[in-house]
């Protein structure tokens, strides 16, 4: 191989050398919340201290920071002179953006507005009008506004294809809308449970097009589909107020249901050998891991492995590291650490001083257990069968979405600001 061949080579390379992890999606690497095995990122910050760069981001939103190489995107609702577009009263038109950051320095490398309208309803007073996270591949990137459509850019932000066609939402009690899309093989997968007709769509993420999609007797939720493996084949798990399902990734015929006990699910699933634990919701009696093989109802069969009836969670998702299972009870600031397998509790519903209120999930990275607050405060404990607080910080403003970790960096998308957090040299 001639020098120039060498030295092309090494300029190709160069990107995923500097950038060796990613976080593709909201919940990360895994699908279960926990970042690359290499990641280490700080434990300690405070609204100066690590903080590598701090960039305003236009608007409101509360969909996680997505990271792929030297890019960090996010999405937003921008609304005229920084309004949110709802006043409780009037709805306004807004701008629904997505941005992309530079990794190294925070400065904005590209935006673009996908499209510029007035909802049609209003949303909760927590809630905005952006609240979905993006998704990518390394070669596309995904900007889900609900009602607002689907769009699809390349990693530099031309617009591929979008799809505007799928209706308007009527969420319960003016909610407001927030399930993310999945990526998984060819396809991306749309959440579509709402008061009206639901569904769930599989499209051709290079076209647009719809693969299959499969009408749900389900009102307003708020999960994302979780696609897991079992047997060579691929199964969609979406959480659901009357029924826990799993749906065939290529064709979209369910396998398997089984009936919860939610009412507005927000949470989504994750994976532990051939174990699926999903539930929770808004006064959620019910969480439990299904044994991934069953078909049809598994009520009373030996695929539900075991279940919990109490300190389950209700926004923030479940997370999955290493051996252990970690989970809020509500959306409170308490949590419970279990075996994956069994049920069996290392400890229940210890409460974290410090936070109260939460919308963000936990997160795993570098031996350690990321959990933040609505007030902007993360409390930092050791990723092990006891209880034990590492450090509790706070980026001085309020976080409702999970924060992202790769490499020796973590990123927090708060209120107002999106940080990344790196220990000072």
């Amino acid at each position: 191989m001639s020098r120039l061949s060498l030295l092309t080579k090494a300029v190709v390379l160069l990107p995923s050398l500097l950038f060796a992890e990613n976080w593709s999606n909201w919940r990360g690497p895994t699908g279960n919340g926990a970042a690359s095995t290499d990641a280490k990122p700080p434990i300690e910050w405070s609204e100066t201290k690590n903080v590598k760069w701090k960039a305003a981001i236009p608007g409101l939103g509360s969909g996680s920071p997505v990271i792929w190489e030297d890019q960090v995107f996010v999405l937003s609702a921008v609304g005229k002179d920084g309004g949110r577009g709802f006043d409780g009263r009037k709805l306004s038109k807004l701008a629904f953006k997505i941005y992309s950051f530079d990794r190294e320095t925070g400065k904005v490398r590209w935006e673009k507005t996908s499209v510029e309208t007035t909802p049609h309803e209003g949303t909760h007073s927590s809630n905005g009008f952006a609240s979905a996270s993006c998704c990518t591949d390394g070669n596309h990137v995904y900007a889900f506004f609900g009602s607002r459509g689907l769009y699809c850019y390349t990693i530099k932000g031309d617009l591929v294809w979008k799809r505007d066609d799928f209706g308007k939402m009527k969420m319960r009690g003016a909610f407001g809308e927030g399930a993310s899309p999945a990526l998984e093989g060819d396809k991306i997968l749309v959440p579509w449970d709402q008061e009206g007709p639901s569904a769930v769509f599989a499209l051709n993420k290079l076209t647009g097009k719809t693969i299959w999609k499969t009408e749900r007797d389900e009102p307003s939720a708020w999960s994302t589909p979780f696609v897991v493996e079992h047997d060579g084949e691929k199964q969609v798990i979406l959480n659901g107020e009357k029924s826990i399902r799993s749906y065939d990734l290529e064709t979209g015929k369910e396998i398997w249901h089984y009936a919860g006990d939610s009412t507005r699910p927000v949470a989504t699933a994750v994976f532990y050998k051939d174990h699926v634990i999903v539930g929770g919701g808004r006064k959620s009696k019910f969480m439990g891991a299904f044994r991934l093989g069953g078909k049809g109802d598994l009520e009373g069969t030996k695929d539900l492995v075991w279940s919990w009836t109490k300190n389950v969670p209700d926004i923030p998702s479940p997370l999955i590291s290493g051996d252990r299972l970690y989970f809020h009870k509500a959306r409170d600031g308490q949590i419970s650490c279990v075996d994956p397998l069994t049920g069996k509790a290392h400890y229940t519903a210890s409460r974290l001083k410090g936070i109260s209120s939460v919308y963000a999930s936990p997160i795993a990275a570098g031996e350690h257990i990321y959990i933040t607050g609505r007030s902007g405060t993360t409390v930092v404990i050791k990723d092990s069968e006891k209880l034990e607080i590492v450090k509790t910080n706070s980026v001085g403003e309020g976080v409702d979405a999970t924060p992202a970790a790769v490499d020796k960096e973590l990123f927090i998308r708060g209120e107002k600001h999106l940080f990344c957090i790196e220990e000072s040299k």
